[in-house]
C-alpha cells in the first residue's frame, strides 16, 4: 500500500502554511504526524500546539486526520506560544557553552594533528620528547576546560517543560563526553610515545 499523503493549509498568527504529511508505514496520517510537521514549521514545541479544525480541536495524536474529516486541501488553524521567553534566555545559555565546547574542540584537534605529526617522524628524535610534554600538558587543559563545561552543564536546572532546551542539554552532555573520551586516548598516546622515547634513550645510554 502506498503512502497516503494530505496537504493542508494551516493558519498560525498571520501566517499560513502548506504542510504535507505522509503516515508512516503506509498508514494514514494521524495528528501526531500533523503536530511534528507544524512544530518543523513553526517552532511550537507540541506539547503548547492546540490544533483547531471546524471549531473542533484535535486532540488525540493517535487518531487519523481523517476520522476528524481532514481531507487534502482543508483549511486549519493552530495556536501556540513558541518557547517562552524564559526556556529563550536558557537556551541562549546552552548555545554560548556549545561555542566554548566547539573551541575546545578545536585545540584538541590541533594537538592531534601535531602529534600525528611527530609520530611521523616530523620533528627531530632530541625534541621530540619536550614536544611530547608540551602537547600532553595542552591534552590535559583541555580535558579540564571539558570537565568545567561539564559541570557548568549539569549546574543548570530546566523545568520540565523546557523540551528543547533539555534536548540540547542532552545532546551537550553527550558531546562533551565523547572529547572528554578523545581527550584520554590522545593523552594514553603522548604517554606510550613518551615511554618509548625513554625507553630507547636508556638503551642508548646503557
Amino acid at each position: 500500500m502506498s503512502e497516503e499523503t494530505l496537504t493542508v493549509t494551516v493558519a498560525y498568527g498571520s501566517a499560513k502554511h502548506n504542510i504535507s504529511i505522509s503516515g508512516s508505514d503506509g498508514n494514514a496520517p494521524t495528528v501526531r504526524d500533523l503536530s511534528e510537521a507544524l512544530t518543523q514549521a513553526t517552532g511550537v514545541p507540541q506539547p503548547s500546539q492546540k490544533i483547531i479544525f471546524k471549531g473542533k480541536s484535535l486532540k488525540e495524536m493517535e487518531e487519523t486526520l481523517s476520522s476528524y474529516g481532514v481531507k487534502t486541501g482543508c483549511k486549519l488553524m493552530m495556536i501556540g506560544k513558541r518557547n517562552s521567553p524564559e526556556e529563550e534566555v536558557e537556551l541562549k545559555k546552552l548555545k554560548d557553552i556549545e561555542k566554548s565546547v566547539e573551541q575546545t574542540a578545536k585545540k584538541l584537534e590541533k594537538v592531534d594533528g601535531e602529534l600525528t605529526g611527530l609520530k611521523n617522524g616530523f620533528l627531530a628524535k632530541d625534541l621530540q620528547a619536550e614536544a611530547l610534554n608540551k602537547l600532553d600538558h595542552r591534552v590535559k587543559a583541555a580535558a579540564e576546560q571539558f570537565m568545567k563545561i561539564l559541570e557548568q552543564i549539569d549546574g543548570m536546572s530546566l523545568p520540565e517543560n523546557f523540551n528543547d532546551c533539555r534536548m540540547k542539554k542532552k545532546g551537550l552532555v553527550k558531546t562533551v563526553q565523547d572529547f572528554l573520551a578523545q581527550c584520554d586516548k590522545i593523552e594514553a598516546c603522548i604517554s606510550e610515545h613518551i615511554t618509548k622515547i625513554q625507553s630507547k634513550n636508556l638503551a642508548l645510554a646503557e
